[in-house]
């Protein structure tokens, strides 16, 4: 039996364990009761039965909505809370007509038809996930019926991928096999396509940017397969509390499939529940029951906006997040609490962990092994064997990056710790949406790390508690997405002229282009993919922008440890590195194209962090156009990256031990930006000091990247950036915008088209606010690889104005 402890003594004990000025405020999330009706009267009553008993009599008003309109036959998105049974709504339908389709007697000929379903989970936990939850309702409810559930996905063997294939009526997957697997062999499907009544398309909120794009017209192809051998099914989008849903949703579906309705009022029922948001403790100050402090950095406390004649004042420097996160971890455990512990970096998680299990050593012996990591690289059984031991309360605690975000049904949790921003409101509220689930009130605690933008958001706990959550950005009509998406279709089924439609395009123009440009083949039945280029159409698509991964195998058994994305090997598993696997250091042999190699690290005392150096070099200008100010410019570039070396670390107390130099190889990125030059007379015109330009031109770099997005409707994480005093290519100051995906995105290109109007929105942003100097409505941006240091607000107003007027004044006509 695990027991667990009430949140307002968990809330008591925290107060009390904190130093005075460590509790920068609570929030307090108010009660909601619960607003239920009956099922409809078409849900199988052996369903409604089998609901009764997991806690369900009666639907809450969304449920109830969601499904009524699911089982007409339209399109849904329903975004509700966390843990508001959103999954049950999609399932009632699809159940209900499996339950009452295996009663009947059915000819051969109708067999062929059988009902199915389709579920798209962002990760293949989730999937695993709702196959046990499936597998249990229908265990209830089948009397005697036959309902067939199935994963089908990277990890799943022949068999079971077979069986999926030829007999499941109810297929969990994820985009990426839909699309490498099931769409690019549709024909081997067609049993699924036939009968396909519903597609889900789970923790909708979080296809956004180009990884959104691309899912989006994954959905619509596979509502042109399933159009084609007679089925229409309906599509129903699980989502979390987002902004603007209906027409967010619509925008990922299009328009030729018809209107999607929102349900978006939850009826479920939500305990008070608190936000403590939390200062680290002062270096010299260890907590109580804490052991000695183990800070890999200090940090130090950045004067708030609130008096404008405030001067900056340096506080005394403070515990890195990273420390504090594992010493509350231990501490909310010894109080009997079950929790997550969100961090921002897989290396953080193991350190976190770490810090945990040490602290409980030195109090609660019993308790340190009920601590671990969770993140991405760990092989897919340890993370299932993981989350099976939190739900049955062996492990409490897991230290876990955004992977245990979703909607993973961990019942039960007292307690998260969100380390740092998470970088939108929407992850912030999944994340802290995890405890306290199904009405039971939870408690939440918000580290703030060292960067302006978390002690702004620890000064101003309205900014948390009243902003509402963000809509999802995606642009599915993006050319860098849309044109290879395309020719995916083609490959499937020759394109017709009435798939215009399905991609957004009001005429077949796009299918004659790439006919030109020897992509398809145009026939008298259709466009029709190349396949004398020597390479599959799905090849081309690349959904999340991913490449290789790498292995990480021990080197004395053979062990296959983890994996890493090939992207992240170069600062992960560097040669000497020491990579942390669930707190056991491992040290790197030797890093190869698909393997690094690793042995247990004699001195556990050591770390590592590689030192990395960036550059964006200018190949060449596709167009510009010249201003009083400079230049204003369009083109390729190419983001050169390259780690030159490794600090070591000793863990127990962060002390510096040197630096070790590589000889690592440089990556490069050749991709697509806009950008735009400050002469010397206009930096003079604005009034900007030498010593003042760098942070002002980081400013206006900042807060154009954040604008942007209205105006080339994608995410602020699919863009990155570069500003200097003085660039190589430029001979000038400089911002550059760059597109960050190999190749481009389009975005870069749509924030050169907009001109004008982007950077008079990105100086009205930077204007209206009324904070004194800087915060993340303006100029801090959540990804700076600086800190968000240096910064001028005034100084990238005062830019930026100079660079409005002459772009009003200079600009060509019809350009701008």
């Amino acid at each position: 039996m695990v027991h667990t402890r009430c949140v307002t003594d968990l809330l008591s004990a925290l107060t009390r364990r904190a130093l005075p000025d460590q509790i920068a405020g609570i929030i307090e999330r108010p009660a909601r009761e619960s607003r239920t009706q009956p099922w409809p009267s078409w849900v199988d009553p052996r369903l409604v039965e089998a609901l009764a008993g997991a806690g369900a009599s009666k639907a809450w008003i969304h449920q109830a909505r969601a499904a009524e309109a699911v089982h007409e036959g339209r399109h849904v998105v329903l975004a509700t809370g966390t843990g508001s049974g959103k999954s049950f709504a999609a399932w009632v339908p699809i159940l209900s007509e499996l339950l009452g389709f295996s009663s009947q007697r059915v000819s051969l000929a109708s067999l062929t038809h059988r009902p199915t379903a389709l579920y798209l989970a962002p990760t293949k936990a989730l999937a695993a996930d709702q196959m046990a939850a499936l597998d249990a309702l229908i265990a209830a409810a089948e009397a005697g019926a036959r309902v067939g559930v199935a994963t089908a996905d990277g990890d799943s063997d022949l068999s079971e991928r077979t069986y999926a294939r030829d007999n499941a009526d109810i297929v969990l997957t994820n985009p990426d096999f839909a699309h490498h697997v099931m769409l690019s062999g549709q024909a081997r499907w067609a049993r699924l396509w036939r009968g396909l009544r519903l597609v889900v398309v789970d923790e909708f909120h979080n296809y956004k940017g180009l990884f959104g794009a691309h899912v989006a017209h994954v959905v619509r192809r596979i509502l042109r397969i399933a159009n084609h051998y007679g089925a229409h099914p309906s599509v129903v989008f699980l989502s979390a509390t987002s902004g603007d849903p209906a027409a967010t949703a619509q925008r990922f579906l299009g328009d030729s499939f018809g209107p999607v309705q929102a349900v978006t009022e939850d009826g479920s029922p939500r305990a008070g529940s608190q936000i403590v948001l939390w200062r680290p403790a002062p270096v010299d100050s260890a907590p109580p029951d804490s052991g000695p402090p183990s800070d890999f950095e200090t940090t130090t406390k950045l004067a708030t906006d609130h008096d404008p004649d405030e001067l900056p004042s340096e506080d005394a420097p403070r515990r890195a997040a990273n420390s504090e996160a594992g010493d509350l971890t231990a501490f909310l455990v010894s109080q009997g609490a079950r929790l997550l512990t969100f961090v921002r970096s897989r290396p953080g998680t193991e350190r976190v962990a770490e810090i945990a299990r040490e602290r409980l050593e030195q109090s609660s012996s019993h308790l340190a092994g009920t601590v671990a990591a969770y993140r991405g690289g760990y092989l897919p059984e340890e993370r299932r064997e993981l989350e099976g031991r939190l739900r049955v309360g062996d492990v409490r605690a897991l230290a876990t990056t955004s992977a245990l975000e979703l909607g993973i049904d961990i019942s039960g949790l007292d307690a998260v710790v969100v380390t740092g921003w998470p970088g939108t409101h929407a992850s912030f509220s999944q994340q802290i949406g995890r405890a306290g689930r199904a009405g039971r009130p939870g408690l939440a605690v918000f580290i703030g790390r060292d960067n302006p933008l978390d002690q702004y958001l620890l000064d101003h706990p309205d900014v948390i508690a009243d902003t509402p959550s963000e809509s999802n950005v995606f642009d599915p009509s993006n050319p860098g997405v849309l044109i290879p998406q395309v020719c995916a279709a083609a490959a499937e089924l020759p394109l017709q002229e009435s798939d215009a439609t399905v991609f957004g395009l009001e005429g077949t123009e796009l299918f004659d282009e790439l006919a030109r440009e020897g992509l398809l083949r145009k026939r008298p039945t259709g466009w029709f993919w190349n396949t004398t280029l020597g390479i599959g159409a799905h090849e081309t698509v690349s959904l999340r922008g991913e490449g290789s991964t790498i292995s990480i195998v021990d080197s004395g058994d053979g062990a296959v440890l983890g994996t890493v994305d090939s992207a992240r090997a170069d600062t992960t598993v560097f040669p000497g590195a020491v990579y942390l696997h669930q707190g056991v250091p491992y040290e790197v042999e030797e890093l190869g194209s698909e393997v690094a190699l690793v042995h247990r690290h004699r001195d556990e005392e050591l770390r590592t962090f590689a030192r990395e150096e960036t550059s964006v070099e200018i190949l060449n200008t596709d167009e510009s156009i010249e201003l009083s100010t400079g230049v204003w410019a369009l083109g390729t570039v190419v983001v050169s990256s390259r780690v030159v070396g490794y600090d070591i670390r000793r863990a127990r107390d962060g002390m510096y031990l040197g630096l070790v130099p590589l000889s690592m190889p440089v990556r490069e990125l050749h991709t697509s930006a806009t950008w735009w030059t400050m002469n010397a007379g206009a930096v003079k015109e604005a009034g900007v000091s030498a010593a003042d330009l760098p942070g002002a031109l980081h400013g206006a770099e900042h807060a154009s990247i954040g604008i942007l997005p209205l105006f080339a409707t994608c995410d602020r994480w699919d863009l990155g950036g570069l500003s200097t005093a003085a660039h190589l290519d430029t001979g000038k100051a400089t911002v550059i915008v760059h597109d960050a995906v190999e190749g481009g995105s389009g975005c870069a290109q749509r924030g050169f088209d907009a001109g004008l109007a982007w950077i008079e929105a990105t100086l009205e942003a930077i204007t209206t606010c009324s904070c004194t100097a800087g915060c993340p409505r303006c100029v801090q941006s959540p990804k700076c690889g600086n800190n968000n240091s240096p910064l001028s607000k005034h100084g990238a107003q005062d830019l930026l104005t100079v660079l409005v007027r002459s772009m009003r004044d200079d600009r060509p006509k019809g350009q701008l």
